[in-house]
């Protein structure tokens, strides 16, 4: 059975993205040395990348190349994507797709981007960990991490550590 993770930083006010929807405040961070906690390390136990539509349309629109060449990606949308930026698939039902992921045994599935996303599936005790970089800004608004939804939750947490510039790396696991 698959384990679904999320990896993702935070501003230090909770949002995941500024109000115009723009990572401006993160690039910045782009070399901390996250050590063993690195992205290119992470992304190696992964073996199916899950985004939302928003997510996938930033991704789509921002001007590097396609990113995820060895993994699968699944888009959640309930509208066609013309002309993918790369291989994907698209699924609408998120309680079927959590059967799909849960039964899959080839690595690690990540929840990439998105508190909408994330949020439905923790609602749903669908998603097994999550790494919150930490940053130490303060964007004052955006998208939040966790988007209030009534849900309550009391995750375990496994590790905090400290990391470059101040960033903090929380690790929590959701039982």
């Amino acid at each position: 059975m698959a384990r679904i993770v999320g990896y993702i930083a935070a501003s230090l006010d909770g949002f995941i993205a500024d109000r115009n929807e723009s990572l401006d405040w993160l690039f910045k961070y782009d070399n901390v040395d996250l050590g063993e906690y690195d992205y290119r390390l992470f992304i190696k136990r992964v073996r199916t990348v899950v985004m939302g539509r928003a997510t996938y349309d930033w991704i789509a629109n921002e001007g590097s190349p396609w990113a995820y060449g060895d993994q699968r990606v699944i888009v959640v949308t309930s509208r066609p994507i013309p002309d993918p930026k790369g291989p994907l698939e698209t699924r609408s039902d998120v309680d079927a797709l959590i059967a799909e992921l849960r039964a899959l045994d080839d690595g690690d599935v990540w929840m990439a981007g998105g508190g909408r996303l994330q949020m439905a599936f923790l609602e749903r005790g669908a998603l097994d960990e999550i790494e919150v970089y930490v940053v130490p800004e303060i964007i004052g608004g955006g998208s939040p991490l966790f988007p209030p939804t009534g849900l309550r939750a009391s995750p375990k947490l496994l590790s905090a550590v400290t990391l470059g510039q101040a960033m903090v790396r929380l690790h929590y696991r959701f039982d």
